[in-house]
């Protein structure tokens, strides 16, 4: 790799995390205003006008605080902990496949970091080593509600984990390959794979709201029961990386909903495009496709109730997991019938 291409590559490294970064911190701004929306109130709008700076003002409140560690806890776990949930949420983003390429002074950029031909076999795998930011400090926080949060965090995760890992089987089955532009070329134009698996669809959809954690699956934060979960014992910004990552986790779940069943940075009539035009516009569909999913997380989360930790149990073992699994064997039967080989 000459080094032209590695410069390439850092610029867009840092690019797309400053833009994971950005986004995450006015989520949570957006996040305000989508609750207040369903509740009739305000949100935000002190901070600047209409409250467009509340993620600033948020950021140096968690910097600012007091930065504190038990002193019977496992000192550098508790540094650890954040930190593991922080990467794995960030690491993600440098495979996914933003648009088409960009031409820029003659030479073609690809708008990817890394086209790994296992690509979501790398994101599966990586989000499943996130779980162990969450149990490193839920248990070195020596606190018995934050082991609590985190054993449901992990019990939680590997359940959910299960069915989604055969949703993703089942549209690699499809595309036949596991490179995330390799899915989404195949589905160019509008041969999107919701249209042929909107019951994978669902079960992955609800996979990726237990995973990250978010409501009505936030069994791991329940104010009701463990205070505030694995991460009762944290404060200032080791606080702010767990709840940074779940937001960073909640915009990256939606970029991979938007590759795997909904075409990722493909749109109507882009075959009357080409050059950066096409590239542009590629990537304003992908991010409004991504925006709309983060929507509907935060839609769900103001609506639904939490569950029950027996009923998201249920939920995940006795009827997502066994779906899954009908569903991969349908898919199955179907491409086997397609090609001849029976």
């Amino acid at each position: 790799m000459d080094s032209g291409l590695i410069i390439e590559k850092l610029i867009l490294v840092g690019i797309i995390f400053t833009i994971s970064l950005l986004i995450a911190m006015y989520a949570t701004y957006f996040e305000r205003k989508v609750a207040a929306w369903f509740q009739d109130r305000i949100g935000p709008d002190r901070a600047g006008p209409f409250g467009i700076l509340q993620p600033l003002a948020d950021g140096v409140k968690m910097f600012m605080k007091e930065d504190f560690i038990p002193s019977n806890s496992d000192k550098w776990l508790f540094i650890l902990g954040p930190g593991i949930s922080m990467f794995t949420s960030l690491i993600t983003s440098a495979i996914i496949p933003w648009g088409e390429d960009l031409t820029i002074f003659g030479s073609s950029v690809a708008l990817q970091v890394a086209d790994f031909n296992i690509g979501i076999l790398f994101i599966m795998g990586v989000l499943s080593v996130g779980i162990y930011g969450i149990m490193i400090g839920g248990w070195a926080s020596n606190n018995k509600y934050s082991l609590f949060g985190a054993i449901r965090a992990s019990s939680q995760m590997i359940s959910y984990e299960l069915a989604m890992g055969v949703s993703v089987i089942t549209i690699v089955m499809m595309t036949g390959s596991l490179s995330l532009r390799d899915i989404v070329q195949d589905q160019h134009g509008m041969n999107w794979n919701i249209f042929y698996q909107p019951v994978c669809f669902i079960v992955f959809f609800v996979c990726a709201l237990a995973e990250t954690n978010r409501a009505p699956f936030d069994l791991p934060e329940c104010e009701s029961e463990l205070i505030g979960g694995y991460h009762t014992e944290y404060s200032s910004m080791k606080l702010g990386f767990f709840l940074f990552a779940e937001y960073v986790s909640m915009f990256i779940s939606s970029a991979i909903i938007a590759i795997l069943f909904f075409g990722g940075y493909n749109f109507p009539g882009m075959d009357y495009f080409s050059g950066n035009t096409l590239a542009i516009l590629s990537v304003i569909a992908f991010f409004t496709k991504i925006f709309f999913f983060i929507f509907v997380f935060m839609w769900i989360r103001w609506t639904l109730p939490r569950f029950r930790f027996d009923q998201l149990m249920h939920l995940g073992w006795k009827s997502l997991i066994p779906i899954a699994l009908i569903n991969l064997l349908i898919t199955g039967l179907v491409i086997a019938l397609n090609k001849g080989w029976f």
